[in-house]
């Protein structure tokens, strides 16, 4: 599992012109399956998320989480992270997920961060997706597990 954060101070994501998901202060999370995806890595991804201290603290340092500020989560989608860029001009996804197992992974993932965190919004799993934000800084981290 593959997860794109970025620390907004607002985001929101769009179908078909319609908002699906909005957050304030908080963190975007894009987040990609690979096939061998399983609650590991659920779990794994959503610790990190929750406790990634990429916010600043009373001396401006990046020192709080997202736990710690009580911000907002938006998960949104997007099986191109998983996308293999080494060779050539066009990426290859043999390491992504079939749809299927992709969905499922990426349900599972909102159903644990809406039970053991709070809940957070999303977007539309295989949707065509247009996402808005403000990046805060900007602050952009890779996460893997």
């Amino acid at each position: 599992m593959k997860g794109l954060i970025q620390r907004v101070t607002s985001a929101s994501v769009s179908v078909n012109t319609e908002v699906v998901g909005e957050i304030q202060s908080g963190i975007l999370l894009f987040i990609g399956v690979e096939k061998d995806d399983s609650d590991q890595q659920i779990e794994k991804m959503a610790r990190k998320v929750f406790n990634y201290r990429i916010f600043a603290d009373q001396d401006g340092r990046m020192n709080k989480s997202l736990s710690d500020i009580q911000g907002e989560l938006l998960v949104v989608s997007q099986f191109t992270l998983v996308a293999d860029t080494a060779k050539g001009n066009r990426p290859g996804f043999s390491k992504g997920a079939t749809p299927e197992h992709g969905e499922f992974i990426y349900k599972s993932f909102v159903q644990h961060i809406n039970s053991e965190y709070w809940k957070c919004q999303t977007g539309i799993f295989g949707a065509d997706m247009a996402v808005s934000l403000l990046n805060d800084g900007p602050v952009t981290f890779w996460i893997e597990t």
